[in-house]
């Protein structure tokens, strides 16, 4: 971490009421004075006036000062409330780093207030990511859940994990010094029984993390299909207002078209598609090409038939290239639509309701349209019963936990009912205390830790 003191204009790019510059370092009572022309009270909103290096005046501002290490960072923090022009924070921004340059202060780097707060021991790792976390929050639901990360319950739960792996651990490692009564000393200390117990905890922490990461990431979900089936209906009836053009006119839609919703508190991104056919329209061929770029990139692809038109399988093979582009995890969803055309003549038609992932709706009247919400939702690994409790979580979370669980099952194999290999039980233990150590922050690569902070904007 770099020593010197950083500043950042901490609000977003653009116009508003308020600004806000931070900086942040050792020792700045000295550059609040200089910018206040007397000395700070700290946690006191100070009124003033700033002027830039010829004795302009640049704005009315309003500064206050925390003293470290009881601020965001641990180290003094100053931070300065102006009017919000964009052009006027920058030029306060530049007076601060020219008025800071006995302090050496420099500009932020991308993330470096939070870094500074988490190696300071102001925050865990988990902590850190819930702030940008709660930022980027698409939903009600998301910001709680980013809200119980910040308020540390994500990393408790993995803390109390840690805590009693450790003390399995100190059992076990001290018994291999009395190889003549480890059976029978491991036996009345009930180690088996609290592995057990611990694996039983973890796999309820892998289920609110799996939750956590749904509500965190959201569903990225692609209409396709040939043209004139009804994806730009559908879309305007998942959104419940007339965003895309419809019209009888087959090849409508001729770029893709983005659009958010949110299904029980779970972010859901909207790509309506050009429809896939031959085109010899250079425009047509464009937008085509996008609509499998989407494909690639969904979690979930509704592939949409005509159900007054089309059969099962009467696509010429558009299906099946679908699923060969498609990411290898993506859910498809087959969904015939205008069921108000041909209700009287489903049966006829031969086409059946119960294959698990196949809809009859109509986007014109509304039929079918909350069973295929609850579709979505559901092969996403959406479980509306754990929502209550559920914090924001990411890949690299998911991946420790599961890492952690393959070492706790090896070393119930090693155990008692397995091989009675307690040196390795023990190594076992290790690994999964190590890997759950990576999601607070307490066991991870430096390298890693400069990706995560580096993801963060300026002035976090």
């Amino acid at each position: 971490m770099r020593k010197h003191p950083i500043a950042a204009i901490a609000t977003p790019p653009g116009s508003g009421g308020v600004s806000i510059i931070r900086v942040s370092g050792q020792q700045l009572v000295g550059l609040a004075e200089a910018l206040l022309a007397k000395p700070p009270t700290t946690r006191y909103a100070h009124h003033f006036f700033l002027n830039d290096a010829q004795g302009n005046r640049l704005d009315e501002a309003l500064l206050i000062f925390f003293k470290g290490p009881a601020s965001f960072t641990g180290e003094d923090v100053i931070e300065l409330h102006c009017h919000g022009g964009a052009h006027l924070s920058q030029a306060i921004l530049n007076r601060v780093l020219e008025l800071g340059n006995d302090w050496g202060i420099k500009q932020a780097e991308a993330g470096e207030f939070s870094l500074r707060a988490y190696l300071n021991g102001k925050i865990d790792l988990v902590q850190a990511e819930a702030i940008a976390d709660l930022i980027n929050a698409q939903s009600d639901a998301a910001i709680k859940g980013a809200a119980r990360s910040l308020r540390g319950q994500f990393s408790d739960s993995v803390n109390q994990l840690i805590e009693e792996i450790t003390q399995l651990r100190i059992l076990v490692e001290s018994t291999l010094d009395f190889p003549e009564e480890e059976i029978e000393f491991l036996e009345s200390s009930k180690a088996n029984e609290r592995l057990a117990s611990i694996l039983k905890k973890l796999q309820a922490l892998v289920e609110k993390t799996q939750q956590g990461k749904i509500l965190r990431d959201g569903i990225r979900l692609a209409l396709v299909g040939p043209p004139n089936v009804g994806k730009s209906s559908l879309l305007n009836c998942l959104l419940g207002e007339e965003r895309a053009i419809v019209t009888p006119v087959a090849g409508t839609t001729r770029d893709r078209i983005e659009e958010s919703i949110t299904l029980q508190g779970v972010p859901v991104h909207l790509v309506d598609t050009a429809g896939l056919r031959v085109s010899a329209d250079v425009v047509e061929q464009i937008g085509i090409a996008r609509t499998w770029d989407a494909i690639e990139d969904a979690d979930t692809i509704i592939f949409m038939r005509d159900l007054s038109t089309t059969q099962s399988g009467e696509d010429g093979g558009l299906e099946e290239k679908v699923k060969a582009r498609a990411n290898k995890k993506a859910h498809i969803i087959e969904v015939f639509n205008k069921l108000d055309l041909v209700d009287s003549q489903k049966r006829q038609l031969g086409i059946s309701t119960s294959e698990k992932n196949t809809i009859h709706i109509s986007a014109k009247t509304g039929d079918g349209i909350d069973a295929l919400k609850e579709r979505i939702l559901s092969l996403a690994g959406w479980q509306a019963n754990l929502a209550a409790g559920v914090f924001t979580a990411r890949d690299r979370h998911l991946s420790a936990i599961a890492e952690a669980k393959e070492s706790l099952l090896k070393a119930q194999a090693h155990g008692l009912n397995g091989n009675h290999s307690l040196d390795l039980f023990a190594e076992e233990l290790r690994l999964s205390q190590d890997a759950l150590g990576q999601i607070t922050g307490k066991l991870l690569p430096d390298e890693l830790l400069g990706k995560i902070f580096s993801e963060f904007c300026i002035g976090k």
